[in-house]
C-alpha cells in the first residue's frame, strides 16, 4: 500500500495544554509515523505519513485536539512522504 503524508499547523490554544504528546498517542494508535513539534508563534506544525484513511480520521481528530486544547483553525497540505518509520516530539 502507498503511503501519503500531510503537513498540518494547529492554531487555538494548542500549546501548554499536552497537544504534542497527544498528538504523538494518537499517531501511534493510528499506525502513523512523521513529527509534531511548538512553534514560535503558539501554533503547533505536524508532519504525518500513512495510509490515506488513517491520515483523514488523525486530521478529523487535529480540529479539536485533546480536551485541554482549543482549536481554531487548521492549515492541511498534503505532501510527499519521507519514509518516516516513527511518531517523534520535535522540540
Amino acid at each position: 500500500m502507498e503511503k501519503s503524508a500531510v503537513h498540518l499547523i494547529v492554531r487555538g490554544r494548542v500549546q501548554g495544554v499536552c497537544f504534542r504528546a497527544s498528538t504523538r498517542e494518537k499517531g501511534f494508535e493510528l499506525g502513523l509515523a512523521g513529527w509534531v513539534k511548538n512553534c514560535s508563534d503558539s501554533s503547533v506544525e505536524i508532519h504525518a505519513e500513512g495510509n490515506t484513511s488513517d491520515l483523514e480520521n488523525f486530521i478529523a481528530w487535529c480540529k479539536h485536539g485533546p480536551d485541554t486544547a482549543s482549536v481554531t483553525s487548521l492549515d492541511i497540505d498534503w505532501v510527499k512522504p519521507e519514509s518516516m518509520t516513527t511518531f517523534d516530539i520535535r522540540y
